[in-house]
């Protein structure tokens, strides 16, 4: 099955913009890529449309899940209880680091899992509680 997709590059740690397809094995090749160098930002779409886009920034074990419905659209995924809500984690968005109430945090594990779920669905309601923007 295969997957449009942009990352964050493990060479120079800064978002490349040009999107890919490819099969979800090179997608998860390069997450594992980016879980070595401890950080990350994935923005992953199926190849026969251009809406939803899921995105996956991670900074070592926490991680924020955006989805991006339409042009105007954008949610926050409700966080698993892995950070206190009243607490703050940064990860990158693109090219710079972000903060998130512990609200939108998950665990980076259980949010992969999330995104390979929907490189197989194309589904993004199931995922969980969304919370738009």
């Amino acid at each position: 099955m295969s997957v449009m997709w942009a990352a964050t590059s493990p060479e120079s740690g800064l978002f490349h913009p040009v999107e890919r397809r490819s099969e979800v094995k090179d997608l998860s090749d390069r997450f594992d890529d980016l879980r070595s160098c401890g950080q990350g930002y994935v923005e992953v779409r199926s190849p026969d449309e251009e809406f939803p886009v899921l995105i996956l920034a991670f900074r070592g074990d926490h991680a924020i899940v955006h989805l991006v419905s339409d042009a105007e659209r954008m949610s926050l995924l409700v966080g698993d209880g892995t950070v206190p809500s009243g607490a703050e984690v940064e990860v990158p968005i693109m090219d710079d680091l972000a903060a998130f109430t512990g609200d939108f945090v998950l665990d980076t594990d259980r949010a992969w899992g999330l995104v390979h779920d929907f490189t197989r669905t194309r589904a993004a309601g199931p995922l969980g509680e969304w919370c738009e923007l």
